[in-house]
């Protein structure tokens, strides 16, 4: 599976962006897909992730509530949508896929094998 992120940008705090993984190669319904973020000397973190279905979500505690994550498998992408955005929101983020039957979440790193080339997210105060 190769994965296309974009969506990244500028925006003030408060505001609301739309990240967006398109995938492409092999199927991508069997996939479970995550979201991470990366700042220079941290270490890339969970954000949020979806299974296969998308019956089933999960969020990093710092994001709940303002970002929602979603797919469509018929159109092979999947969508993290941000709102309220903070300062502490910038990152370099990334989306990532996984062969995972289970209809549920991955929220471990280094479980995921394919991965996006990262979109850059800045929020200014």
């Amino acid at each position: 599976v190769q994965l296309q992120a974009s969506g990244g940008g500028l925006v003030q705090a408060g505001g609301s962006l739309t990240l967006s993984c398109a995938a492409s190669g092999r199927p991508f319904s069997a996939h479970a897909v995550g979201w991470f973020r990366q700042v220079p000397g941290k270490e890339r973190e969970f954000v949020a992730g979806i299974s296969w279905s998308g019956s089933a979500t999960d969020y990093a505690d710092s994001v709940k509530g303002r970002f929602t994550i979603s797919r469509d498998n018929a159109n092979d992408t999947a969508t993290l949508q941000m709102n309220s955005l903070k300062p502490e929101d910038t990152a370099v983020y990334y989306c990532a896929a996984l062969l995972w039957r289970r209809d549920s979440v991955v929220t471990s790193r280094g479980l995921y094998n394919y991965w996006g080339q990262g979109t850059q997210v800045t929020v200014s105060s």
